[in-house]
């Protein structure tokens, strides 16, 4: 029986090499302004200046507060009054200023209110790229994954020519307090750095595709987007979210301290891995970003086989595994640290790159960039103030006379991942619930 046009399936166009090329490389400076400096900012605050733990959890915090308010206004403003990559253009040049002089910043007050503007000004364009992004793509399961991959690649360049910078300008011969002091004050470059690749990102987007903001019945499309978050899958997913920012946080707070000091004086293989991705602990956290890259790709394929349970789960499963690998570095060795860190591509790609496609599928198309932009506010703005405090405390908590226990120190989140994965497996649908966007 021969079917009816109307009756026929549909592909969507294909991906236009020319907007492929913009919207990916428009991924790869979002992300390598944010790689130059986040996995180092906790080791330059205690190393270099000297800040408290808790001093350093506020700091942290302060940037996630303003990344709290800063989705309001800047989905408010991509929705409803202004085109999209203007919105980013005026974003990142504000950004990389107050970059630029967080470098040379040595008062707590100070950092602490420049933290919170910078957090107001970057945190939305996160989620905005995505918008953008989705707006634009044909076909979200397909095309998304390999246009955001290059996110990614933006990340490892950033931290490992920051790392390999480290490991040529700021590693003088001598003890290792006296190499780790220098390494620690080097990360100053970082910000500086980062400011640089700002001041690019901004004039570029000039030359985005044009994505005017959409003319929905309500005046405010924030209101609109929780309106739609209530149902389910979104609800659940929304209220997991919180806690996984949390772990992530944890493990951005601590690991490239933990690496680094693996790093100081090293022999042998880890004295190999210094040669080549650099040190300070931020450049080997890119092989995390590395395992992100194939999870990424295989994201399309997955999506198309596997529940959006399934692969959320599979996430806090990684996340669990990595924390514990971290937490047993003595009984794993190097081997086992090189998997755990391989495992952030798990992490990434099956909970917070699925969930931003599960909030893109599920809401309504005039307030998209507004619900993209609330979950935004869940995953870098309230979980990141209570994870950046929760984890710099936990500093104290894992520290018997002067000797902090990594053991102690990640069975936290550890604990906490299969708590998330317990309440996600009791709650969350276990078929594909999509809406159809208009």
């Amino acid at each position: 029986m021969s079917m009816s046009k109307s009756a026929m399936p549909t592909t969507a166009a294909p991906l236009l090499p020319a907007l492929g090329f913009k919207l990916s490389l428009m991924m790869f400076l979002q992300y390598a302004i944010w790689g130059a400096w986040l996995p180092l900012l906790y080791p330059f605050l205690m190393g270099h200046r000297h800040f408290t733990a808790d001093q350093c959890g506020v700091i942290l915090a302060s940037g996630a507060i303003g990344a709290v308010i800063g989705p309001f206004l800047a989905g408010q403003l991509a929705d409803r009054h202004f085109n999209t990559e203007r919105v980013l253009a005026a974003s990142h040049f504000g950004g990389a200023v107050l970059v630029w002089f967080l470098a040379s910043t040595e008062r707590f007050e100070v950092f602490v209110g420049m933290s919170l503007v910078y957090g107001l000004i970057y945190a939305p364009t996160l989620s905005l790229t995505n918008s953008l992004a989705l707006h634009h793509l044909p076909d979200r399961d397909r095309d998304f994954g390999k246009v955001r991959l290059w996110g990614t690649v933006g990340w490892i360049f950033a931290g490992i020519t920051m790392a390999q910078w480290l490991f040529f300008q700021h590693t003088p011969e001598g003890a290792a307090e006296v190499v780790t002091a220098a390494q620690n004050a080097g990360m100053t470059d970082a910000f500086k750095f980062a400011a640089g690749l700002g001041l690019v990102m901004a004039f570029f987007c000039l030359t985005l595709p044009k994505t005017p903001p959409s003319k929905g019945e309500s005046k405010n499309a924030t209101f609109e987007a929780l309106g739609e978050i209530k149902r389910k899958p979104l609800l659940i997913l929304f209220l997991l979210a919180i806690p996984v920012s949390c772990i992530h946080q944890f493990y951005f707070v601590h690991t490239a301290s933990f690496l680094g000091g693996i790093q100081v004086g090293a022999e042998g293989f880890v004295a190999f891995l210094n040669k080549l991705f650099g040190v300070g602990g931020g450049g080997l956290m890119t092989i995390g970003q590395m395992s992100e890259i194939l999870v990424l790709a295989a994201i399309p394929f997955l999506a198309k086989s596997m529940s959006r349970r399934s692969l959320l789960a599979i996430g806090l499963i990684a996340y669990a595994l990595r924390m514990w690998l971290f937490g047993n570095f003595e009984l794993v060795g190097p081997a086992g640290l090189m998997f755990g860190l391989a495992l952030h591509g798990l992490c990434f790609g099956c909970f917070i790159f699925v969930a931003f496609m599960i909030v893109d599928e599920n809401t309504t198309g005039d307030v998209r960039a507004s619900a993209q932009g609330l979950f935004n506010l869940v995953i870098v703005g309230v979980g990141i103030i209570v994870g950046s405090l929760i984890a710099t405390a936990a500093t104290r908590w894992a520290t018997t006379d002067g000797v902090l226990s990594y053991t102690e120190l990640f069975s936290y989140p550890m604990y906490a991942s299969i708590a998330c994965l317990i309440i996600l497996l009791l709650t969350y649908p276990r078929e594909n619930t999509r809406k159809q966007n208009s």
